[in-house]
């Protein structure tokens, strides 16, 4: 591929686009994976690079919804873990094979997520009885979304919050907020791997990183100031749009 300072800022531009996306809803990669298949780049660079620069967007939300007091990084150590070591397996078996049955069976499994959230008019607004308790959360959900997004990884935030909000019962805007840190930690164990199997395009990801921070930046306030009723109707708009 041929870098050129037009295709650095088409690529920012798009990364700023979707961190704001991520930071609400998730489904960023909608955006950006295309643009850096379009831009030249082989199916694993490209996942590998949109790993490094979401992972600016994670972080930058993850560190808004800390300040705002949505979150206690200490009460997530054990699904932190379980996510960062599910995704960091992910990672390692995407570099060895190709997700092609993920790619089939994705398009149902996220909009079932659209019509489930569709249908739910007050899903989130209100904390409900869980499902399951946290402690199993942290041990087997957790890591199996992890997993996902090492392998294939998008909406993997939209994941991550549903699921809290369904299984474990919390608002849509905690769960919101607990997706972003553990989205972070996904993010990270991929990175981490990607760069061991060398496969990051550093001028694209840190040119695309810069981006995602503004952007999640941005959209993490929305967040904030928006609650469930701002939050739900994002959800179902990128469930469907992937």
């Amino acid at each position: 591929m041929e870098l050129t300072l037009q295709l650095l800022a088409l690529l920012f531009a798009v990364a700023m686009i979707a961190g704001f996306v991520d930071a609400i809803a998730g489904g960023g990669g909608l955006l950006t994976i295309p643009a850096l298949l379009l831009s030249g780049m082989s199916p694993v660079q490209a996942l590998a690079t949109n790993k490094l620069q979401s992972s600016a967007g994670s972080l930058s939300a993850s560190i808004t919804m800390i300040k705002k007091g949505l979150v206690n990084p200490r009460t997530l150590k054990l699904a932190l873990a379980t996510a960062f070591i599910g995704s960091a397996i992910g990672t390692i078996l995407v570099q060895l094979s190709a997700p092609e049955m993920l790619r089939k069976v994705l398009p149902f499994l996220i909009g079932a997520v659209g019509l489930y959230t569709l249908l739910s008019p007050k899903l989130g607004q209100l904390p409900s009885t869980p499902k399951i308790s946290q402690r199993t959360y942290d041990r087997y959900v957790s890591p199996v979304i992890g997993f996902y997004d090492g392998y294939f990884g998008p909406a993997v935030g939209t994941f991550f919050s549903l699921s809290h909000v369904v299984l474990v019962g919390y608002q849509l805007v905690q769960a919101t907020a607990r997706a972003k840190l553990l989205n972070f930690a996904t993010n990270l164990a991929s990175v981490i791997f990607f760069v061991l199997g060398g496969q990051v395009v550093w001028a694209v990801g840190l040119t695309m990183a810069c981006g995602q921070a503004l952007g999640a930046y941005l959209g993490s306030h929305m967040v904030v100031k928006g609650g469930a009723k701002f939050v739900r109707p994002i959800i179902v708009l990128m469930c469907f749009a992937m």
